[in-house]
């Protein structure tokens, strides 16, 4: 199966108000792993960048001027991420900005796309605890080391592990073979010998005297009814 993860950075929280986005990341899975395969563009947004947000992902006008627009890599994007899934972290955020970005460019995409939304997954797992990326990575041990600021790369390969996590971890079911985990499996890993003979296990005299002794107890038993 294969989904996507997919996170993004902006100037800021609403593209009604004239927000734009400025850096997309996606990452490809396939039955819950990592294949190598990834998007990733930052872009111009053709305005100034907000102190608030530039706290949030060290983004500055300057850098980002000196990349494509949304419209110049949509066509790739949208390739990208086809119609698989889309794991996202708080879905309605990047999913609003998303949209806001293709209306400008006379495109559609992401409206037929199954979204699964990790916040949401998070809460139902764990009722009423912290949900946020930090958090999760946290409960799961997965190092955050290097996330000193926001980048839509960065978080995707992130949420990808939380993602696994949250749906059960790497081994998912207790089958071995490919069909279930995705890989390949060896033939040398797979031990095969000759079937064990059933062992008999009679009952011995006073164990059967027992147990009749305890049928003969028994007030109207149903099989004598």
């Amino acid at each position: 199966m294969r989904e996507i993860v997919l996170d993004t950075e902006t100037t800021g929280l609403d593209p009604n108000a004239g927000h734009r986005l400025v850096e997309i990341a996606c990452v490809e899975l396939s039955n819950r792993l990592p294949t190598g395969n990834t998007f990733h563009s930052y872009f111009n947004p053709d305005r100034d960048m907000p102190e608030e947000a530039f706290k949030v992902h060290g983004l500055t006008r300057e850098f980002l001027s000196g990349h494509p627009r949304f419209p110049d890599r949509a066509e790739a994007f949208l390739a990208f991420i086809a119609d698989a899934p889309l794991v996202i972290h708080n879905a309605e955020f990047d999913l609003k900005f998303l949209r806001a970005e293709l209306k400008l460019c006379s495109r559609e995409g992401c409206s037929e796309n199954p979204i699964v939304d990790t916040v949401l997954l998070a809460r139902r797992t764990f009722p009423g605890a912290p949900a946020s990326l930090d958090a999760l990575c946290r409960r799961f041990a997965i190092d955050l080391s290097q996330r000193s600021l926001h980048g839509a790369m960065l978080d995707c390969e992130l949420l990808a592990q939380v993602y696994v996590e949250l749906t059960g971890g790497r081994q998912r079911g207790l089958g071995l073979d490919a069909a279930t985990t995705g890989l390949p499996i060896s033939p040398a890993a797979v031990v095969r010998g000759p079937a064990r003979a059933a062992r008999p296990f009679q009952a011995t005299a006073d164990e059967t005297a027992a147990f009749e002794a305890f049928i003969a107890g028994l007030k109207a038993p149903i099989w004598k009814s």
